[in-house]
């Protein structure tokens, strides 16, 4: 069992919105409201190792800025070339309008 950590707030982060953290540890998430549900997935392209966040966020897809490769946020599926291997995901849970992510324990 990991530990959840608060990572931002839900009054911060409106539908179609996304944001960028670092743990103490230096593991980038991305945190991402697709149509008022969130998801946190590793900020980390699995085709070139790129930020995701540097890229377009859709719907439920975020894009690498790089080589086009996109990713569903709800599940980090590749869902086309160049990239073949899903990217990790985290448990993502609301408290108070807190948003709290579940770091790997």
């Amino acid at each position: 069992m990991g530990q959840w950590i608060v990572v931002g707030n839900t009054a911060d982060t409106p539908p179609g919105s996304f944001f960028r953290f670092e743990t103490e540890e230096g593991l980038a998430i991305a945190v991402f409201n697709s149509r008022g549900q969130y998801y946190a997935l590793e900020d980390l392209c699995t085709h070139e190792d790129e930020e995701l966040t540097a890229g377009k966020f859709c719907g439920e897809e975020i894009s690498c800025w790089r080589h086009g490769a996109r990713f569903n946020v709800k599940t980090g599926a590749a869902l086309c070339a160049p990239a073949y291997e899903p990217v990790a995901t985290f448990p993502v849970r609301l408290t108070d309008g807190q948003i709290e992510v579940e770091l790997p324990g």
